[in-house]
C-alpha cells in the first residue's frame, strides 16, 4: 500500500466535500478510540466539519493527508507557523491523526516527514506539540527525536472529560 501526502491548498472547504468529510471521519475514528486531542466523545459529526472548515482557512497552518490504498484519508497532520518577529524560526504540530484502521501502516511517520521537511524549506528549525502524557502517541514522538521539556498537571480534559497530565515536546530540526 502507498502512501500519497498531499499538502492542502488554503481556502474556503464546503460542506459537502469529501475531503472535509474524509477528515471528519478521521477526526471522530480518533476521538472515539480516546485521543485526547480537544474534543470530547462522541464528538457529533457536524462539530467535526465545523472544526475541519475552520481549520483548512486558518491562514498560518498547513494540512497534509495520506491517503491509503483505497485513495481514502487514513490520516492527516498539521502545522501552525508562528507569526510573531520573535518566533519565525518556530511552529507547532498538531492533530497528528492515524485512523484506527490504519495504525502501524507508516502513515504517522510520512506525515511527520513531510511536515518536517516543510518546516525546514519555510525556515522553521524549532518544532513544539503537546501530547497526553503516558500516551503511545507520546512514546512515538520520544522515538522520532522528539524531547520532553516537561509535563502540566490536569492541563486538559481527555474524551471522556477527566484532568489528565500533557507533556510539552520539542525538536531541534538543524
Amino acid at each position: 500500500m502507498g502512501i500519497e501526502l498531499l499538502p492542502l491548498a488554503q481556502g474556503p472547504a464546503r460542506p459537502e466535500d469529501t475531503l472535509v468529510h474524509e477528515l471528519a471521519d478521521v477526526l471522530r475514528d480518533c476521538v472515539d478510540g480516546g485521543a485526547s486531542v480537544g474534543f470530547g466523545r462522541p464528538l457529533a459529526l457536524d462539530r467535526a466539519l465545523d472544526w475541519w472548515r475552520t481549520s483548512l482557512c486558518a491562514p498560518a497552518t498547513r494540512t497534509w493527508v495520506a491517503r491509503g490504498g483505497a485513495g481514502r484519508i487514513e490520516g492527516c497532520v498539521q502545522l501552525s507557523l508562528a507569526g510573531q518577529d520573535n518566533a519565525r524560526h518556530r511552529a507547532e504540530v498538531a492533530k497528528l491523526l492515524v485512523h484506527r484502521r490504519s495504525r502501524g501502516s507508516g502513515h504517522a511517520a510520512a506525515l511527520m516527514g513531510a511536515l518536517e521537511q516543510h518546516a525546514r524549506h519555510v525556515g522553521r528549525t524549532r518544532l513544539l506539540l503537546d501530547t497526553q502524557t503516558g500516551s503511545v502517541a507520546e512514546r512515538v514522538y520520544e522515538r522520532w527525536g522528539w524531547v520532553r521539556v516537561g509535563v502540566v498537571p490536569d492541563y486538559a480534559a481527555d474524551p471522556d472529560g477527566v484532568l489528565a497530565p500533557t507533556t510539552f515536546m520539542t525538536k531541534d530540526l538543524r
